[in-house]
């Protein structure tokens, strides 16, 4: 419908980088006397927090507990994406553009991404412990760093390139201890944290030549009856040109008759601009 097909794998990034921020967490066992005993690595998986819960109470009553496998083990946390919204708030101006040089030896195109969409991305990661020891360890290996945000950079386009610092909040933490029932029922103790991503989406990236020529024309309403009476008599228009303009010691110039031709000038040159203006009506 948009007439443009495009996929910049933004959200895809988003859950990559909130994946990395949290799996890097460990559990650490003590004996008695307070020295390490054993240590290892939480896993995480994207998954919604039902998935795990199902794991968690899959063991079917129909087998003896020793001849079944393990429903799940914890320590594990899982993470989700549970919403999108737009955030007006931290909308840019639709008509500014990110501009940058293609990453070929074309110097007379440049590809630009207009500015992003916000979008505020909700995430909740959750925590599967048996013991509130565990879920505490966890924990204090998060909050400290969220004040309540914790700012990542990340490239979001290659092409063209764009890094942008990307915000995510928590905005709230809740703990359900779900031991209901029997003793011989599991116990599932779970902390959830939400969070909220500013996330930015783009559009599709668009190429554009660099105008080095300008050709104005420029009538005097007082010798014409109208526009098309302007348009048929054109040899009465005054005529401007503008183009860049330098010497092939690469010195900018104003002179039309010592530059180089505008085909061997690059935009990143220092050039001077010449305008010459055509005009058929005395001074």
């Amino acid at each position: 419908m948009f007439g443009q097909t495009f996929y910049n794998g933004t959200l895809r990034k988003y859950v990559i980088l909130f994946g990395t921020l949290f799996n890097d967490i460990w559990i650490v066992r003590k004996d008695a006397g307070g020295n390490a005993k054993t240590s290892f690595k939480v896993p995480l998986a994207y998954g919604p927090r039902e998935k795990f819960l199902a794991r968690i109470e899959g063991l079917s009553d129909d087998l003896d507990p020793q001849e079944q496998p393990f429903a799940i083990v914890l320590p594990r946390m899982g993470f989700e994406i549970t919403g999108f919204n737009y955030a007006p708030e931290r909308k840019l101006s639709t008509i500014n553009r990110f501009v940058t040089k293609p990453s070929d030896t074309n110097e007379d195109q440049r590809r630009y991404q207009y500015n992003p969409v916000p979008y505020d991305i909700q995430f909740s990661l959750s925590i599967f412990v048996k013991t509130v020891e565990d879920g505490t360890q966890i924990l204090e290996q998060i909050l400290p760093y969220f004040t309540p945000e914790w700012t990542t950079t990340v490239k979001l386009i290659d092409d063209p390139n764009i890094t942008l610092d990307i915000p995510l909040v928590l905005v709230g933490t809740t703990q359900d201890d779900v031991y209901e029932g029997s003793f011989e029922e599991r116990r599932s103790l779970i902390f959830q944290l939400d969070f909220t991503m500013k996330g930015m989406f783009f559009g599709p990236t668009k190429k554009q030549e660099i105008i080095k020529l300008a050709n104005t024309q420029l009538y005097n309403a007082s010798l014409f009856t109208d526009i098309e009476d302007a348009v048929s008599n054109v040899n009465q228009a005054s005529k401007v040109t503008v183009y860049p303009g330098q010497l092939a010691n690469g010195s900018p110039t104003t002179n039309a008759a010592a530059t180089v031709d505008k085909s061997e000038i690059s935009s990143d040159e220092n050039f001077g601009y010449i305008v010459d203006i055509d005009s058929p009506y005395p001074n």
